[in-house]
């Protein structure tokens, strides 16, 4: 039996990129259609990233930037 690996696809964020609160569409990408935080093994972000990450969220959300939950729902 052969077991074959998934190849990780890299990070859509670079090592030097800064993640800002401000950043919406980067943001996003990172939210499920239920506005969780993605995890860190499916997003392959570093540990400093994710924990950029969580911050920046967090800030959006309590300035109103993101809703803290989403339906999940398609509107038409």
């Amino acid at each position: 039996m052969v077991v074959v690996k998934k190849k990780k696809q890299g990070s859509p964020i670079e090592l030097t990129q800064d993640i800002n609160y401000k950043d919406i569409k980067l943001i996003k990408l990172f939210i499920t259609r239920y506005g969780r935080i993605v995890p860190r093994r499916r997003s392959s972000l570093t540990v400093k990233q994710q924990k950029n990450l969580k911050k920046a969220i967090k800030r959006a959300r309590v300035l109103n930037l993101l809703p803290y939950r989403m339906d999940g729902r398609v509107r038409k």
